[in-house]
């Protein structure tokens, strides 16, 4: 028996209406319209039924759209206060989207309440997927709404991927290894770290490579130059000044983005301390910004364009099999990354 009669129903049905008051996915309601397997015989009736009592028809227009008149539709629902690592998601996501004959809508949000409004328009927009770059990839919440919404999820950037939601993403734990040992192998022995969004999973993870790296060698980390950072340059500002105007400043500093590397130069320059003879800074990401500020910056590239491609290949591929009635597998790709050596490290001081 339906919770809600016909004359209760909405003025115009939509699909997720008959999937509330169904008490199942938009998804299978849509593999019941188009008639394909993986519906259960109860569920199935139990759509079609809610179908004619709320009296739903197809939008023909829309339909065509989801069903291949035209390449998947892939929503990027993003919060991320980095510019340039956004652009360079968006950039590689372009560049598959006009491959792969697909349409990418993009959504900000903040809070949760701006991520439910983002997630509307975008369902509403008749959306197969969506991309969930940081802070948003680690977000069991926004998953889960998608999900309702019988909408697929792809989790970029993310450092603990959720097993049954699909993942691009390279090893911050072993990138944040690697920078570590390198500045150790020019000589530093005070190394000073800013961590990153602590909502962000990489964050986390950027801080044990490096807390590892230094008891690989025997040094000490010296918890009052471990600071705070949100990944935005701001707090690279408030970071750097909370570093370089102690009476014990670092030799180095490695910060978990370039952002906030940036403004920790910015800082020593207004100091006038001398970046890199006085001063190794080390960023993280490989972002624009870390070759065009003065000295160049030394970081981990990780390489967000073509992280953004593989996110919109996999969503594409994964969006194409449910449409025939398949049941795509979660994907978990793991992409390399590269230290790039620049000229805002050197060795150690005298």
């Amino acid at each position: 028996m339906l919770a809600k009669s016909k004359k209760n129903a909405p003025k115009v049905v939509t699909i997720h209406d008959v999937a509330r008051y169904a008490g199942v996915s938009s998804m299978t309601v849509s593999r019941t319209i188009n008639g394909t397997k993986y519906v259960r015989p109860d569920l199935r009736e139990k759509v079609q039924a809610t179908i004619k009592a709320l009296n739903y028809t197809v939008n023909q227009s829309a339909r065509n759209t989801r069903v291949g008149a035209t390449g998947p539709r892939i929503g990027i629902l993003y919060s991320n206060p980095s510019p340039s690592y956004l652009n360079e998601i968006m950039l590689g996501g372009l560049q598959q989207s006009s491959r792969s004959g697909c349409q990418l809508l993009l959504e900000e949000c903040g809070g949760l309440a701006s991520q439910k409004t983002a997630l509307k328009k975008l369902l509403a927009a008749g959306v197969d997927g969506v991309i969930l770059p940081p802070p948003l990839c680690d977000s069991r919440q926004t998953v889960n709404m998608l999900k309702a919404g019988g909408v697929m999820a792809l989790a970029l950037a993310t450092a603990r991927p959720m097993e049954e939601v699909s993942s691009v993403r390279i090893d911050d734990y072993q990138g944040a290894l690697a920078m570590t040992r390198y500045i150790i192998k020019l000589g530093h022995k005070d190394i000073g770290f800013i961590k990153g969004d602590p909502a962000h999973t990489p964050a986390d993870l950027r801080y044990v490579g490096f807390v590892a790296a230094m008891e690989e060698a025997g040094l000490k980390v010296d918890d009052s130059k471990v600071v705070p950072g949100m990944f935005t340059y701001r707090s690279g500002l408030l970071a750097g000044e909370a570093l370089l105007k102690r009476p014990d400043p670092p030799t180095a500093i490695f910060a978990s983005n370039d952002d906030m590397a940036a403004a920790v130069m910015a800082i020593a320059h207004g100091l006038g301390i001398k970046v890199p003879e006085q001063l190794t800074v080390c960023g993280f990401d490989d972002t624009p910004v870390a070759s065009t500020i003065w000295p160049p910056l030394t970081t981990i590239h990780q390489p967000i364009v073509a992280l953004g491609r593989t996110a919109v290949a996999i969503m594409t591929e994964q969006i194409k099999k449910a449409r025939t009635g398949e049941r795509p597998e979660a994907v978990h790709q793991l992409m390399k990354f590269t230290l790039v050596e620049r000229a805002s490290a050197a060795k150690a001081p005298a």
